[in-house]
């Protein structure tokens, strides 16, 4: 008895054997494809896009070959595959082993002439086996663009909302030579590719949503449009002047705005007016030594919100500049750090500071920062910091300051805030100790557009309606 054991296990051992070794043939095979539809957001022509795949997975316990895996929009698709390695248009009898699975690679290039507005570019992919077909579906967002490489700005230029506008290598604006950027574009900015600014930038944005004008990274698709330093940022160099940026949107760069060196007129080197710069990784605002006004802007979820070294000149009026620690950048330096010294090879160097900062929110969450607003001084240059009207969070005062009015250490009470979701809306609740407690100034409208009071002004760059 114990022999014909053995060898009924023997037998049994070589039955599953040569069953894996078999191919189901029945189109009741169970097959699992790992997606249904896969979609791509905007793809700029000739730039291409990121792969994306699926997985066709075999759950028998026998082989399965695959009749073929067919790109239904044959060899002209604006779609490309490639199928456990072999390059479609078509890929047939194809084997997977039992409880194996083959991976399916998906590329979208869109077609140069496609005109100007984005179009919507579909496609399938059938899967077939035993008779049964399995589809899944391709959908992409394409779009023209003006390709710039290296683009130099060497006599006066305006760019138009015609197209939108891909920069790769790097943007520079000439000494002495404007670059005008009227309301509706969008630049969209390659990874390695800095802004630079010798010459004048004017950003013609306006209020409503279509019009304002936005830089950000060239990369749209999921997870990448969300992180931060995709693009170098806007650096102003010591001889760039006059720079005006009006309702302008700039966003996931390494450093948003860069200023160095004082103006070289009376004018400040930078005006930003009603602006978001948001997920910045380094900062949001650097400036060093400069000059800079900001008005009802928005400074949000940066690793340095703003960051005044070495003195300069700088007004901040309707400002709101808060943090959270998310996903993608903890909160650990304050919003707000002003100095009139820089250290550099153990050599401190210090300027005239002139600051002042009024009806103007300074908040963070998240990251265990007790002081969000920092100011030091060092040497004996003129130092004037003057904070008016405002709402902070600060465990510590500052010293070396003038401030008149403060609200310290009271939730302004933004009205939605989801760092799961990536979701910050900065405008104030009901009931937000912001609420009609600033100071009246010239300043008339808020980040929206829309019309403040006469009479009292809330803190912040938005006004409660």
């Amino acid at each position: 008895m114990k022999t014909l054991g053995i060898l009924s296990i023997s037998i049994l051992a070589i039955f599953f054997a040569c069953k894996k070794d078999s191919f189901i043939t029945s189109p009741d095979a169970i097959v699992a494809i790992t997606a249904d539809t896969l979609k791509y957001d905007t793809v700029f022509v000739t730039s291409g896009s990121i792969t994306q795949s699926f997985k066709i997975v075999n759950q028998n316990n026998q082989k399965l070959r695959l009749t073929s895996v067919k790109l239904m929009g044959g060899s002209g698709s604006a779609f490309k595959i490639n199928v456990d390695g072999a390059i479609g248009p078509e890929v047939n009898n194809l084997e997977i082993n039992a409880n194996d699975s083959v991976y399916v690679f998906v590329q979208v290039n869109v077609d140069p002439g496609s005109g100007n507005l984005p179009l919507v570019i579909r496609d399938s992919i059938q899967v077939s086996y035993n008779g049964k077909n399995k589809v899944v579906q391709l959908e992409a967002w394409g779009q023209n663009a003006h390709f710039l490489v290296n683009k130099e700005i060497t006599t006066n230029e305006t760019w138009n909302n015609d197209l939108p506008y891909v920069i790769l290598g790097y943007l520079y604006v000439a000494p002495n030579r404007t670059l005008t950027i009227n309301k509706g574009c969008r630049i969209y900015v390659n990874a390695g590719a800095p802004i630079i600014i010798d010459g004048t930038l004017q950003v013609n944005g306006e209020k409503d949503t279509a019009d304002r004008v936005y830089f950000q990274g060239e990369r749209l698709d999921d997870p990448y449009k969300y992180f931060p330093a995709s693009w170098p940022g806007i650096y102003f160099n010591t001889g760039s002047y006059n720079n005006i940026l009006n309702y302008a949107v700039i966003k996931n760069s390494y450093q948003s705005i860069a200023v160095q060196d004082p103006s070289v007129n009376a004018n400040p080197k930078v005006v930003l007016n009603q602006c978001v710069i948001d997920n910045s990784y380094d900062a949001g605002i650097i400036a060093v030594n400069s000059s800079l006004n900001a008005i009802n802007c928005l400074i949000s979820n940066c690793g340095k919100n703003i960051y005044l070294l070495k003195g300069g000149i700088y007004n901040f009026i309707h400002c709101t500049v808060a943090s959270y620690s998310n996903t993608f950048i903890q909160h650990k330096n304050p919003v707000l750090t002003v100095t009139n010294y820089i250290t550099s090879n153990n050599i401190v160097t210090s300027s005239d500071l002139n600051a002042q900062f009024i009806n103007c929110i300074f908040w963070g969450e998240g990251g265990g920062v007790d002081d969000e607003v920092t100011v030091a001084k060092n040497g004996n240059t003129v130092f004037n910091v003057n904070f008016d009207h405002d709402l902070w969070k600060v465990q510590n005062t500052p010293s070396n300051i003038d401030s008149n009015q403060i609200i310290n250490n009271q939730d302004p009470l933004f009205d939605s805030i989801s760092t799961r979701l990536n979701y910050y809306n900065f405008r104030l609740r009901n009931g937000s100790p912001a609420l009609n407690k600033g100071v009246a100034t010239s300043v008339n409208i808020d980040l929206d557009g829309n019309i403040r009071p006469i009479g009292l002004p809330d803190l912040g760059c938005f006004e409660r309606q």
